[in-house]
């Protein structure tokens, strides 16, 4: 069984999705992490978004990996551990734009089908109802308001000692909600028989708690 979690930025999608896999015992891929960390190949190698030949060539030598611990899941980059240096403030500012480099999402999309292939899976993103797994059993559109969002990664954030206030938070999350939504390749979007969950009044467990309950009423039909 395929199950498709989409939604913009901080709508809890990777919290949620780890969560479900524990309790359904399916794979977990955090299609977030290999963009950001295609984005950490892109700043390392000081590639620009329009140099068409360097980035062929990146992609031709890129490989991302993923292994499960008792800690969580880490994130490997052409086998070097960058679960954490995915997450910070450099990636998450250019994420977006490399993310909407089409030969970017022709290949992670490829990489992400083939592991889907062999697997009952739970994928999160921003297109895997739409582009990814069109054909998934299950789809859910997360959603919650800026504000919400913002004081998610406001308090994720302290706990990673980030500084950045919440206002200008607000901010980033408002501009790549617009990036994401209107880029051209892949845009942000809800799939037209995805089920729209709103949790900026629910807690995690009480979405993890209603998406297990619609997986196992696919599971029994």
């Amino acid at each position: 069984m395929q199950v498709a979690i989409d939604g913009p930025a901080s709508s809890g999608k990777s919290t949620i999705s780890k969560l479900i896999a524990k309790e359904t015992n399916f794979l977990y891929l955090d299609t977030g992490a290999m963009y950001r960390a295609t984005t950490l190949a892109f700043l390392r190698d000081h590639i620009s978004v329009d140099d068409e030949k360097a980035i062929e060539e990146l992609l031709d030598h890129l490989e991302i990996s993923f292994k499960n611990t008792e800690d969580g899941q880490l994130v490997f980059l052409n086998g070097e551990d960058v679960t954490r240096e995915i997450r910070n403030l450099e990636v998450t500012r250019n994420v977006s734009e490399v993310s909407a480099i089409k030969a970017v999402r022709v290949k992670l999309v490829q990489m992400q089908r083939e592991i889907a292939e062999n697997h009952s899976i739970i994928m999160d993103g921003r297109d895997i109802g739409t582009v990814v797994l069109p054909d998934a059993e299950l789809k859910i559109f997360l959603v919650a308001s800026v504000k919400e969002r913002a004081l998610r990664r406001f308090r994720e954030n302290q706990e990673k000692g980030i500084e950045l206030s919440l206002e200008k938070l607000e901010e980033e999350i408002a501009h790549r909600d617009f990036l994401d939504s209107t880029r051209k390749e892949s845009p942000l979007k809800k799939a037209d028989d995805a089920i729209e969950i709103d949790t900026t009044s629910l807690s995690i467990q009480e979405v993890v708690s209603k998406i297990t309950n619609l997986i196992q009423e696919k599971l029994t039909n």
